[in-house]
């Protein structure tokens, strides 16, 4: 089936004037930040750079067809195919952009990528500038460090982390009176920075937003959803998941969501060039797949039988595994050093024995609660298929 790709063939000779901004375009634009623009696009958005735009003035950022250019100049095609991440994509997705008449044009400025070990935060975004200088802030999803993933984790016991304080001050300092209306949106991660921000940032920016965009971002603590900041928000927050999402599923979610056609299965699903596409929009199904479902409320389920002080024990625990084996990139996880993993996670002696006991605590409670959880879905469906057996026989009768 088709997916992004196919739509930059088929309407990439459509301007946006022509052809409206829709939810396939959201999709492609929170792509280009996963692309690596370190000394390509602007850290800042207050200088002025590129070509004159025939009247004199000065625009802002580079234009997507140049950057595409520079990058292609510096990095291969084997290089970048070599990586583990599915997010590899991107770099090929930016480049077939970069031809067409739609996107070859839209600048790109505010460029920030930052990892922090110390902080236990990986956080990059970009905006764009569309023709009709409207914004779309894109924030990076999961990245290949392990870094970023353990920010992912902390989501689950952390009031706000700090990628999500960095987003809100993103927005704050680098969209000015002058620029046009805002769209804000992401892919994985990226989507919870994207509406964790327009909640958070000042009421004059949230006026200037029309659009937020989670793209199988995963949800937020209760106390967040339950905000009266959040319910201000909530009519403009669009979210959207593949039918086996498992990243998206994960936490609180209370905005309704759309469920997309993916060409892929299992996790393999998050990767956002298997989506299926047709014409300006997203082939929808009805609902998530039940094994999604399944999984998302075994793990509700699990954590809310842990404090947060024990939730975050157990990833301290994990990742501080995978620090001491030196893993810090997905592509070190499968590679050689996982055998070192292993023999460090065999290795008892080297947990406190509080902590040996919560691990064994949460992996016991982890089974029970999956195991309970596919027991009581399973007894459901047997009730549903006697309860319409039942129903079609009276039907008979009568």
């Amino acid at each position: 089936m088709a997916n992004m790709m196919d739509y930059l063939d088929w309407r990439g000779d459509l301007t946006f004037e022509a052809s409206p901004f829709n939810e396939v375009d959201n999709l492609i634009l929170a792509q280009l930040v996963y692309v690596d623009f370190e000394g390509i696009v602007p850290e800042t958005g207050e200088e002025r750079t590129g070509d004159c735009d025939g009247k004199g003035a000065v625009q802002e950022g580079v234009p997507l067809w140049e950057a595409s250019e520079k990058f292609w100049s510096e990095h291969t095609k084997e290089e970048i195919l070599a990586r583990v991440s599915m997010t590899k994509s991107a770099a090929f997705v930016m480049e077939k952009m970069a031809q067409t008449v739609r996107f070859k044009d839209i600048r790109l400025w505010g460029y920030v990528n930052e990892i922090s070990d110390e902080e236990q935060s990986q956080f990059s975004v970009v905006c764009v500038t569309l023709p009709d200088e409207s914004i779309y802030v894109a924030f990076r999803g999961t990245d290949n460090t392990i870094t970023g993933w353990r920010e992912d984790f902390n989501m689950g016991y952390l009031s706000e982390t700090p990628g999500q304080l960095k987003a809100v001050a993103y927005m704050e300092r680098m969209i000015k009176p002058e620029h046009g209306v805002i769209r804000v949106g992401g892919h994985s991660k990226g989507g919870n920075l994207a509406v964790y921000a327009s909640v958070k940032c000042n009421e004059a920016l949230q006026e200037r937003i029309i659009a937020v965009y989670s793209n199988d971002g995963p949800g937020f603590r209760r106390d967040m959803i339950e905000s009266a900041q959040y319910q201000k928000m909530l009519p403009k927050i669009h979210t959207i998941l593949p039918e086996s999402s498992i990243v998206g599923m994960l936490l609180e979610h209370q905005e309704k969501y759309e469920v997309v056609r993916s060409s892929h299965s299992g996790i393999q699903q998050h990767d956002a060039t298997s989506w299926e596409v047709l014409g300006a929009s997203f082939v929808y199904v009805k609902e998530v797949a039940a094994q999604s479902l399944i999984l998302d409320e075994a793990m509700k389920a699990w954590l809310y039988q842990l404090d947060g002080e024990e939730r975050e024990q157990i990833v301290d625990t994990v990742f501080g595994m995978l620090e001491e084996a030196n893993i810090k990139t997905v592509d070190d996880f499968y590679n050689s050093k996982w055998k070192k993993v292993q023999e460090l996670m065999k290795a008892k002696n080297r947990l406190p024995e509080a902590n040996q006991k919560l691990f064994a605590k949460a992996l016991k409670l982890l089974w029970k609660t999956g195991n309970d959880t596919v027991k009581k879905n399973v007894k459901q469906a047997v009730m549903d298929m006697r309860t319409a057996a039942s129903l079609t026989e009276q039907s008979e009768q009568e």
